[in-house]
């Protein structure tokens, strides 16, 4: 009887060869992963129209405004974590349908319905409840510096709704309302040495400053008002004082006189320069391409986000998310990635992250409606406004030309 050939291979020798084995198979193999969880891109982001992934993921944010248990369910869960998140979920989604509305008027309707519904019940519980309401627990109205107590995350994120159904289609009493937050906020903004207001006792969010300043900059083309020198005021200061000297990135946070908190962050930046782009387009494109430079990560053709660059690095905290281990992705930063990339018609970035969100974020399909398993509300909604953005910014700068982006990199 013959003798199996393998057994006269000494086992050290089988070892070997099947440890090269896998590494051949995974130096083939590997790179290749990605192609798996990569997606057509059209499937989610369109010049004109809405995608028909897009839609998915709506439908189910208009199922939760019209379920009153639904909403409940899924407020109630987010809030239990963290309050930012429910606003932050009603800002993103009105944003987005604002912009869905004027993407396809057949679904105007049904975006200024749901619009309407969100923007009056938010300002309702900003009245009834208090400034509180919406922020996190460490919120301490003794410590603002600025009285009365007002916080520019509220004020800045409540006017942008209140500027984006105007684009859509005027209503009146918006109008007011619109024109008392711009107000106020160039108001307390003006009474810093850095224009900027507070979000929590003594922090100025550059994220909800600029969201502020976005705000700001639609009203005046709404209502033919002129904040115009204010707004090239807070970009010289901001190049000033709120630059981080070892990457070019504005700094996340600072005190109301200007003086650092913390560093830049992925999950500050991407945003911030999306919302600059209508104050100051090279500005904005400068810090893209910066937080591309320091934030950008690639591994076997999935993209992400790091939440700091090298030359600064703090804690994991509720903007960015848990921080995976070694490849240092953040989930916060990697998602409004994803807005700061479709602002910028960054195509080969979209399709890396497309890829990570595919692989990390689980989607769930059901019936007409789409969601990620990983993720809740207000990250489903920041990705849907990802999707969906374009057509306000475009209506304010219409000369606007994001191809340039590419054409001195």
């Amino acid at each position: 009887m013959s003798q199996n050939n393998s057994s006269l291979i000494p086992w050290w020798k089988q070892t070997l060869l099947g440890i090269l084995s896998l590494l051949i198979a995974a130096i083939i193999w590997l790179p290749s992963v990605h192609f798996f969880f990569t997606d057509d891109i059209s499937q989610y982001f369109v010049k004109e129209g809405i995608a028909p992934k897009t839609r998915l993921i709506a439908n189910r944010h208009l199922k939760l405004w019209t379920d009153p248990a639904f909403k409940a369910a899924e407020i109630n869960k987010m809030r239990a974590s963290n309050a930012e998140w429910d606003f932050m979920g009603r800002s993103f989604l009105v944003w987005s349908l604002a912009n869905m509305g004027l993407r396809d008027p057949q679904f105007k309707p049904t975006a200024l319905d749901i619009i309407d519904r969100i923007t009056d019940e938010t300002i309702l519980l900003e009245k009834q409840k208090g400034v509180g309401f919406f922020l996190m627990n460490y919120f301490s109205p003794d410590e603002f510096k600025i009285k009365p107590v007002r916080s520019i995350f509220l004020d800045g994120e409540i006017a942008l709704m209140l500027a984006s159904r105007r684009m859509l289609e005027e209503k009146a009493e918006y109008k007011e309302l619109l024109k008392e937050r711009v107000d106020i906020m160039v108001e307390r903004m003006n009474k810093s040495p850095v224009l900027s207001a507070e979000s929590y006792q003594n922090e100025c969010w550059t994220f909800d400053n600029c969201n502020a300043l976005a705000a700001i900059r639609i009203s005046d083309f709404l209502d033919n008002t002129d904040h115009s020198q204010f707004l090239s005021r807070w970009i010289a200061t901001a190049k000033e004082k709120l630059i981080h000297p070892e990457t070019g990135l504005l700094i996340s946070c600072y005190t109301l006189f200007g003086s650092p908190l913390q560093g830049p962050e992925g999950s500050s930046i991407w945003m911030t320069a999306h919302y600059l782009q209508i104050i100051d387009e090279e500005f904005a494109r400068d810090q893209y391409l910066r937080a591309k430079k320091e934030l950008y990560k690639n591994v076997l053709g999935f993209g992400y986000s790091a939440e700091w660059p090298m030359s600064w690095e703090d804690r994991a905290d509720v903007d960015s998310g848990p921080i995976v281990p070694i490849v240092g992705a953040s989930a916060g930063a990697s998602g409004l990635a994803i807005v700061g990339a479709s602002a910028f018609d960054d195509k080969q970035f979209l399709s890396e992250l497309l890829a990570s969100l595919n692989l990390a974020a689980f989607p769930m399909k059901t019936g007409d409606t789409l969601k990620y398993a990983a993720s809740n509300q207000v990250g489903d909604s920041a990705l849907l406004y990802a999707m969906t953005l374009g057509p306000i910014w475009q209506k304010v700068n219409p000369v606007r030309d994001r191809s340039r982006l590419w054409h001195d990199r």
